[in-house]
């Protein structure tokens, strides 16, 4: 293959380059980041700062200055940026296909891909033939159940998706299962090696590859194929890499393979562009080292900084600026904007989740409406409801978010997830209440009747369907009587009867009034989620997962048991049509009305079901975003809110693990700063509800950490207490901040400091505080779980002993 002579275009006058198009508007680091196109260069690309206009100008540069355009290939993660650069370089290039016949734009997998695809045979890859099949994650589930299976593994001792999650880490480390097997030392990493083996021999079997694999198997044809990395080298000279910051280390052997050293006389022509304030992806793999270490794995390379910022105003600028030099994990870099004015970030301190809410509402109605749009640059008539988004750590949170925009009216979707009732935890949990509700709901019975995993497999199910059709009875009541069914081994019918006693067990025999049973809707769905399994097979599945969703499953359960907590606070049984007239049916007597549990958990549902009904949206105003942190990453808004700044949530509890981890969360919250262009609220709730219970919370260290001259800080965080020190410091009531006078609870007297309690849920504890007003709260010391702040109105307390 014909090789090129190097371009060198660094000695440009500054007439010529306000004369070219290409570089007239770009500014000067954005310039020598095109025109640099010899040697390793790194772009240190801060947020905001037109790093796409800038890779796709170097590309466009590179063919206008006479460079082959398949000599050039851009790698990114997402088939939608690929496309977004290919089609911006067409459209600097005039649109004209021959100016950029053999450009290749693409993502890591879909070149790993092509080139498994073309050189398989040549490679000589084991079992692997250049018409193999890529398996999705459905199709890798189901090969790994069919593996433990052989191997004579329960799957839920051994859920798929966990072993898959540690397949998937290893195979970005490029460790093969030969790899994995020598370094497993305990029970566990050699049952993973085990199920790892025979995973691969059976994808090799069936001439298939996953998605790791396209990584794996590339980096290792690369380098053990001195052929393949030479045509490969030959062909694509000028090497360019998006989003480096998020490269794990298979992908970081690929570039380093594809660049190579050079030709002998110059060193390799890589260009890599990123931030490693924006590396947000440790959890699936990322290696913020690949962009720190660049300089020394590249002596000599051209380091450009873009640090001015395009998107956001001085004052959010300003404090994630202040924010994020707090890491030491990090490549500093100047950040400022040209863009004058700008209001302050708001912090808001709030009582609770519901009070969170409100505020965000109120708040984006009036920008909205455009009450508090002022200056230059102000839309005309409020911002859309589409310039408006909401962020959180965690999904969970987003549940009371959409109840406040539903009642609100206020149009909204959630971005790359799953609306709260609709997440597949959720979907299950609703399931089993639906059954407990109504027995004869026979689609809820199939979805749940072996979730999580009792050994009823499809055969067993088909018998009991076709038992049920023949005798005319429901479902469930087949259920009850599997011992009579023919064909059904000695091992399902124990399952089967343990789940219809667990069932019953719940509804206390249909009447809702046995032993253990309490009045609560928020017990009722906490022991459904621990009972039924549910809860055991998430926390297996998180506990070896790298997926922010697998982890993210048990806090959704949480919350789900806050939401029906909310709702029997907030039910009004009279304005229920249901309790008018009731139909007899299951744990209702004839003639009778329904037990009181009983009736509050269908209008539950009833509620839940009505969720799912869309909101009209008008699409000339689009409608708010609620996203995750994570999600938010590359877009922007003209207003942002983040809630749930509390230690725990952001950053993460699993950020005590180490202080690479807590950068990382760090790093989270400045992107999120980074994506509002001129308004920023951040929300901190000093109560927050998990598992139906009011709990005190810890101000977010990240709030400090934010600089005090672009902030406005609002303390609303209790309005009937006194105003106590928070990291924020004391502040005093005052004329302007005068208090109510506050009456005695009657709960506070009936539970004195030192007083012994009991509690359902916790077990017997000790009184160390009270704090009165309205929502009186008591600190108590349990024996069993330790100190829990509760508010004593949403209690079930007893008092032991005078």
């Amino acid at each position: 293959m014909e090789e090129h002579a190097p371009h060198s275009t660094d000695g440009m006058s500054p007439a010529s380059t306000e004369a070219d198009p290409l570089l007239a508007d770009l500014t000067g680091p954005q310039r020598d980041a095109v025109m640099h196109t010899e040697g390793p260069v790194l772009v240190v690309a801060a947020a905001g700062s037109g790093k796409t206009r800038t890779i796709t100008r170097r590309m466009a540069y590179l063919v206008r200055c006479g460079i082959p355009p398949w000599s050039i290939m851009a790698l990114t993660f997402t088939n939608k940026a690929a496309a977004e650069m290919r089609s911006r370089v067409m459209e600097l290039l005039n649109a004209d296909p021959r100016a950029t016949r053999g450009l290749t734009v693409t993502t890591f997998h879909s070149l790993c891909a092509r080139l498994l695809r073309r050189y398989a045979d040549l490679a000589g890859l084991p079992g692997l033939k250049a018409d193999f099949t890529i398996y999705d994650s459905a199709d890798q589930a189901s090969l790994v159940k069919r593996v433990l299976e052989s191997a004579q593994l329960s799957a839920s001792n051994w859920p798929p998706r966990t072993v898959l999650s540690a397949i998937s880490a290893a195979k970005n480390e490029l460790r093969d299962a030969g790899a994995y097997a020598a370094q497993a030392g305990d029970f566990y990493s050699k049952t993973i090696a085990r199920v790892y083996a025979g995973y691969e021999k059976a994808l090799r079997a069936a001439n298939a590859v996953d998605f790791d694999d396209l990584l794996l198997l590339t980096a290792r044809m690369l380098k053990e194929n001195a052929a393949v990395r030479g045509e490969c080298q030959r062909r694509w000279q000028y090497l360019l890499i998006d989003e480096y910051q998020d490269t794990n280390r298979a992908q970081f052997v690929i570039a380093s393979l594809l660049a190579g050293t050079g030709d002998g006389r110059r060193p390799p022509n890589i260009c890599v562009v990123g931030d490693p304030d924006q590396s947000i992806y440790a959890w699936r793999g990322a290696d913020i080292s690949n962009i720190l270490d660049f300089e020394r794995q590249y002596p000599g390379a051209r380091v450009i900084t873009l640090g001015e910022n395009f998107r956001s105003t001085a004052p959010i600028l300003s404090v994630a600026d202040t924010l994020i030099r707090n890491n030491k994990q990090r490549k500093h870099k100047d950040l400022f904007t040209r863009r004058p004015g700008g209001e302050r970030v708001q912090i808001v301190l709030c009582q609770n989740e519901q009070h969170e809410a409100t505020l965000i509402v109120d708040r984006f109605k009036a920008l909205h409406s455009g009450v508090e749009e002022r200056g230059e640059d102000a839309p005309e008539g409020g911002l859309p409801w589409r310039e408006m988004a909401v962020f959180y750590r965690t999904n969970a949170l987003s549940r009371v978010m959409e109840d406040a925009f539903r009642a609100a009216g206020i149009p909204y979707v959630i971005a790359r997830g799953t609306a709260f009732f609709e997440r597949e935890e959720i979907k299950n949990a609703l399931a089993y209440l639906r059954v407990v509700a109504n027995p004869a709901d026979e689609v809820s019975l199939l979805r749940i009747i072996n979730t999580p995993a009792r050994g009823l497999g499809d055969s067993t199910i088909n018998a009991v369907e076709v038992y049920a059709a023949h005798a005319g009875v429901p479902f469930f009541e087949a259920l009850r009587q599997a011992p009579r069914i023919v064909g059904i081994s000695a091992r399902a019918r124990g399952s089967i009867q343990r789940f219809v006693e667990t069932v019953d067990g719940w509804t206390a025999g249909g009447s809702f009034m046995g032993e253990g049973v309490s009045a609560s809707l928020a017990d009722l769905v906490e022991r459904v989620i621990k009972e039924s399994g549910l809860e055991k097979m998430y926390q297996a599945q998180a506990k070896a997962a790298r997926s922010e969703t697998d982890a993210e499953r048990l806090d959704n359960l949480d919350e789900l048991v806050s939401s029906a907590r909310q709702f029997e606070l907030e039910y009004d049984p009279t304005g229920d049509p249901a309790n008018d007239v009731e139909p007899a049916g299951a744990g209702v007597p004839p003639g009778g009305a329904p037990p009181p549990l009983l009736s509050l958990l269908r209008a539950y549902l009833e509620s839940v079901s009505l969720v799912a009904d869309a909101d009209a949206v008008d699409p000339s105003q689009g409608a708010v975003t609620l996203m995750t942190l994570h999600a938010a990453k590359g877009l922007e808004f003209g207003a942002v809110a983040m809630i749930g700044l509390e230690e725990g949530l952001l950053p993460h509890s699993r950020a005590r693990e180490s202080d690479a981890a807590l950068e990382e969360e760090r790093r989270l919250c400045f992107v999120g700063i980074t994506r509002a262009m001129r308004h920023l609220q951040i929300t901190s709730a000093k109560y927050r509800t998990h598992r139906g219970l009011m709990e005190r919370t810890i101000p977010s260290r990240f709030l400090g950490e934010l600089g005090r001259q672009h902030v406005i800080v609002s303390d609303q965080s209790d309005a009937l207490a006194d105003l106590e020190e928070t990291e924020w410091g004391s502040r005093p009531a005052g004329p302007d901040r005068a208090l109510p006078a506050r009456a005695a609870s009657p709960l506070s007297v009936k539970f004195p400091i030192g007083s012994l309690v009991r509690h359902p849920q916790f077990g017997v504890g000790k009184v160390l505080s009270i704090t009165p007003g309205a929502n009186a709260r008591a600190q108590i010391n349990f024996r069993d779980v330790g100190t829990k702040t509760l508010v004593l109105s949403m209690t079930r307390l007893e008092r032991i002993g005078g």
